[in-house]
């Protein structure tokens, strides 16, 4: 019984936190613009902030600063041409590991991309549409709901123990088909069902992949989370991980196919 109780021991605070987080983020993404841009360019400065503090703890006013430096590149990426947006959100990343020393490839490489994720996210928002946005945040948010229940109800063999040592095969799987019903969902009145589904378990996959890294990073440098911002959830970093990875798996996806603008 009391395994059990541990077991659910903070399902209410994540309960509660994810809740407050979706109905933030539904409101920013519905208002798009501006109002969109700085939430992103804010969780991307505050994940930077995180992961320069993993790798660096004592270096906390270095943290703060690149964060800073961070979240106005990416805002001003976003009024940029593709190309020279990608090289403005070098300059966080060159900052970085000419300071810290200890995982440098790592940190440089994983810090831009934090930042492309944010610029894949704006250019979901502001190309694609709020549909396909809409969308977006509904298979990450799904695959993510039914991993953990699925996770904890099920159990079983883990997912990859070396990386994750909390993630199972039924929580994967799981998060496979909560992202394909969403798919389903989304595309009723589509007309490519089939082709949404596939496209969903395939962004749920990559968000999965999103998670597994950041675990990995977590787990090399010794920390359960990335910090404690967000009650029942851990960090920056630890929520968004997933939706970090799907945005970039799309962002590449939607740059070699015809991808169907403002569709669904």
């Amino acid at each position: 019984m009391n395994h059990q109780k541990g077991r659910w021991s903070d399902l209410a605070l994540r309960l509660g936190s994810g809740i407050s987080m979706l109905v933030v983020g539904v409101w920013g993404v519905w208002m798009g613009g501006w109002i969109f841009a700085a939430m992103v360019s804010t969780v991307a400065a505050l994940m930077i902030w995180e992961f320069t503090r993993l790798v660096s703890p004592e270096r906390s006013t270095l943290a703060a600063g690149l964060a800073l430096i961070a979240g106005i590149s990416l805002l001003l990426a976003t009024r940029l041409p593709i190309l020279p947006a990608l090289s403005v959100l070098t300059v966080a990343p060159l900052i970085g590991i000419w300071i810290i020393d200890r995982m440098v490839k790592t940190y440089g490489i994983y810090v831009w991309l934090i930042l492309v994720a944010g610029l894949g996210l704006l250019l979901i928002r502001s190309t694609l549409g709020v549909g396909w946005m809409a969308w977006f945040v509904a298979v990450v948010v799904a695959t993510d709901v039914f991993g953990y229940f699925a996770g904890k109800i099920i159990g079983g063999p883990k997912l990859w123990p070396r990386f994750s040592p909390k993630k199972t095969w039924a929580g994967a799987v799981a998060g496979w088909i909560g992202a394909g019903l969403m798919g389903a969902i989304f595309s009723v009145n589509s007309g490519l069902t089939i082709e949404v589904i596939i496209l969903s378990v395939a962004l749920s996959v990559a968000s999965q992949a999103g998670d597994i890294v950041e675990s990995a990073i977590k787990r090399h440098v010794g920390v359960k989370d990335a910090s404690g911002l967000i009650p029942g959830h851990g960090g920056m970093l630890d929520r968004f991980d997933g939706m970090m990875g799907a945005s970039l798996f799309l962002m590449a996806f939607a740059a070699i196919t015809d991808f169907p603008e403002g569709f669904l």
